[in-house]
């Protein structure tokens, strides 16, 4: 994984030119953290982009974090290979393993860096990101070596959630105070949490011109799924390395992290709660 600079500091939600060495990555691997990434599944992640897969293709998926989702595309095109990639080392072990579990053997892990990828020109059919330049530091430098590892009419394919445009019922302080809260810390990080509404603007200054742009979203409302996203969310409030970055970043105070996780579990048990992720999309195809 090569080194590079970049970096970021917000203003009214803009992004500037600041050197760093990298983004960090705000959420980081803890247990409330990979609660929700092996939830994610192919169709519930990147349904945009199934109808564009053919069985022989090979896949790039890039942030493929506990490899849930990578395993499902190496299911769907097993004439083909898929290859994840993710920066931290530790959870592809666990990637690893879904494979293993799942008996694919057309699918490998490693190490890589989105800005600076370890791959010649014109490598893979389909780059996939699901979840990942919200917390890049150069996103569109990032598109840019997406698009270079891409074979010519293949698929570039990212998808990023919307942390202003989440939405809830019924109103409350605290999940505000949240929102607040995480799109700062997520921010003095090097990341943009609205990533979902620029990918398109984006993906134009990194020069990709046939681009397709969607939106979806991830609803949680049932019982068990209120139980299931405020639980993890106020776990992750309290125990995950983005409260650790909260803290140390002088953002919250422990007891302000201790109110934002009791709202959530107040949120949760609303018999008429409701809660909605709204992710942009982008599938372009490269010229060739």
């Amino acid at each position: 994984m090569r080194a590079y600079r970049d970096a970021i500091i917000t203003k009214r939600g803009d992004r500037m030119s600041k050197p760093r060495e990298t983004a960090v990555y705000t959420h980081g691997h803890h247990e409330s953290v990979l609660r929700s990434h092996t939830w994610r599944t192919a169709a519930n992640s990147a349904g945009y982009l199934l109808g564009s897969l053919r069985p022989d293709m090979r896949i790039l998926d890039i942030g493929c974090g506990p490899g849930t989702i990578t395993a499902d595309l190496a299911a769907l095109v097993p004439q083909g290979h898929v290859t994840g990639v993710d920066r931290a080392p530790g959870v592809l072990e666990q990637a690893r393993a879904t494979a293993a579990e799942r008996g694919l053997g057309n699918v490998g892990f490693a190490v890589a860096d989105v800005h600076a990828l370890d791959y010649p020109d014109d490598t893979f059919c389909v780059v996939h990101a699901h979840q990942v330049l919200q917390h890049v530091g150069d996103p569109v430098r990032a598109l840019r070596e997406m698009a270079r590892v891409t074979r010519p009419g293949g698929y570039i394919a990212v998808r990023d959630s919307d942390y202003a445009a989440m939405t809830w019922y019924p109103a409350s302080p605290g999940m505000d105070d949240w929102l607040d809260l995480y799109r700062r810390v997520a921010r003095a990080n090097g990341g943009e949490p609205d990533a979902g509404r620029r990918l398109k603007a984006w993906a134009l200054a990194a020069g990709l011109e046939d681009i397709t742009a969607t939106s979806a979203t991830w609803t949680f409302a049932s019982p068990e799924e209120r139980a299931w996203w405020s639980g993890l969310w106020a776990d992750r409030t309290l125990a995950s390395a983005y409260a650790d970055r909260a803290l140390e970043g002088g953002h919250a105070t422990e007891e302000r992290l201790r109110a934002v996780s009791a709202a959530w579990r107040a949120w949760g048990e609303q018999a008429d709660g409701w809660f909605s992720v709204l992710h942009g999309e982008i599938l372009c195809r490269k010229d060739g």
